[in-house]
């Protein structure tokens, strides 16, 4: 089902039409003069967008395609545990926590 949708924004905003068809989500920006293109709110939020995201930027015949740069794998480190003294292994800050059972999961393959 293909639907239009106005924004309630001033004329001339980013996001003045949307167009939704199945998982397709279609809107309207501008260039401004500095030549910047700003996503609008509704397709940021629906691919988790965050300000300072890398973004591919390539051309298709006559379209601009943009696309999410696969976020980088982390480096691990050894670090010594502060609390234990043990050594410990790393991702640095803002990694994700695991569960004792994923750790316990993939210690099982472990030798």
């Amino acid at each position: 089902m293909v639907g239009l949708k106005e924004n309630s924004g001033k004329p001339g905003k980013s996001g003045e039409m949307r167009q939704t068809k199945g998982d397709c989500l279609t809107m309207q920006t501008r260039i401004s003069t500095k030549g910047q293109v700003v996503l609008p709110g509704p397709i940021r939020r629906r691919l988790g967008l965050k300000p300072g995201d890398p973004l591919n930027v390539k051309i298709e015949g006559e379209q601009i395609v943009l696309s999410r740069q696969r976020k980088r794998t982390r480096k691990a480190k050894i670090v010594i545990d502060p609390v234990s003294g043990i050594p410990a292994v790393t991702l640095g800050p803002g990694a994700p926590v695991l569960t004792s059972k994923e750790v316990k999961e993939m210690l099982s393959d472990f030798p």
